[in-house]
């Protein structure tokens, strides 16, 4: 296997990545996941784990600021000696760019049998579970969420200065923009973020620094509102905060569905407990327990309950994107990004 070359946008630095190791303290782990899934939603299924299994699992995870990236630029630069068993993505994209690179190890989990093809690498490489929506926030004593509809809403001078998104330079705003060019054509997407890049330097878009602080920006009343996944709209509905979800575009493309993604590493160090990880995230129990979470992580199977407020897949138009087509373009994608953005 030829070795894939580091991007610039993968490079992460170490200080960027928390590592925690789970089980007892000495000894080696017996399987090494990187989780992009945010440690607050993921460790407690992490160490139960641990207690059912009786496996020490020692988890490495992004940290808001690298969103994904970071981990898949470890990943890359270890390809000649990988130290991950198991990359638990919080999104599809970099996945899909990892298995075409020829970096996961097919395993057809009995656990997935019933999770629908369109989260599933034909050649079973990845398999994705437990999505997120990418949603406008409104804060609803600044803005009326029924006049707002569309992703092109953000750009309308009406909201200028009041919306916000984050840079997309990691996580889910990373892959979101990208598939826009799937969906749209390259110039149509070309005109939404060029759009973008020009309003942030205007001061007309805020560009925060993750979708986190979208959330607060729209919560706290600072900004009316902005893109970003169910899962924060949740936590600022815990929050006390009076903002709903506006699931956009409803009337052309969709919006976004991204699931979490699951893949063994090739040359995992410890193949047998990778695949019993697998196993085991990939029950429905757990895409249950994520779905009646603070994350609020909406099931890829029809069948496994949820709580009122996350909606299924079947409850709004999705957008049809390949995913396939998304991992060839996502690091073309982040350079290009990062050349309109961190002018």
């Amino acid at each position: 296997m030829s070795t894939l070359r580091i991007p610039r946008p993968f490079y992460a630095p170490l200080a960027l990545l928390a590592v925690l190791p789970l089980g007892a303290c000495g000894g080696e782990p017996d399987v090494v996941v990187y989780c992009a899934l945010d440690s607050v939603f993921s460790e407690e299924l992490l160490r139960d784990f641990e207690r059912e299994t009786g496996l020490r699992v020692s988890a490495q995870f992004d940290v808001e600021a690298s969103k994904t990236v970071g981990l898949v630029g470890r990943i890359l630069a270890e390809q000649r000696n990988p130290q991950c068993d198991v990359f638990w993505n919080n999104e599809i994209a970099h996945t899909v760019r990892l298995a075409q690179a020829g970096l996961l190890l097919a395993y057809d989990s009995p656990s997935a049998r019933d999770i629908p093809e369109l989260f599933r690498a034909v050649d079973r490489t990845w398999t994705g579970f437990a999505a997120r929506a990418r949603v406008l926030i409104v804060n609803t004593d600044l803005a009326n969420p029924a006049e707002i509809t569309s992703m092109w809403d953000l750009l309308d001078p009406k909201w200028a200065g009041k919306v916000t998104i984050a840079k997309p330079l990691t996580g889910t705003t990373l892959t979101h923009l990208a598939a826009l060019y799937d969906v749209l054509g390259e110039s149509e997407a070309q005109r939404y973020v060029a759009g973008i890049a020009k309003a942030g330097a205007e001061g007309t878009v805020r560009l925060a620094s993750s979708n986190g602080q979208v959330m607060r920006l729209v919560g706290e009343g600072k900004m009316a509102w902005g893109w970003t996944d169910t899962d924060d709209v949740n936590v600022a509905v815990e929050k006390g905060y009076p903002v709903v979800a506006v699931y956009p575009d409803q009337a052309t493309i969709g919006t976004l569905l991204i699931p979490n993604t699951i893949a063994i590493l090739k040359r995992a160090p410890h193949p047998q407990n990778a695949k019993l990880f697998v196993d085991w995230i990939l029950q429905k129990k757990i895409e249950e327990r994520l779905a009646a979470s603070r994350s609020a992580q909406i099931p890829v199977r029809a069948d496994v309950p949820r709580p009122k407020y996350v909606l299924g897949p079947d409850r709004f138009k999705t957008m049809q994107v390949s995913y396939v087509s998304l991992g060839k373009q996502i690091a073309f994608r982040a350079d290009k990004f990062r050349e309109m953005f961190l002018r």
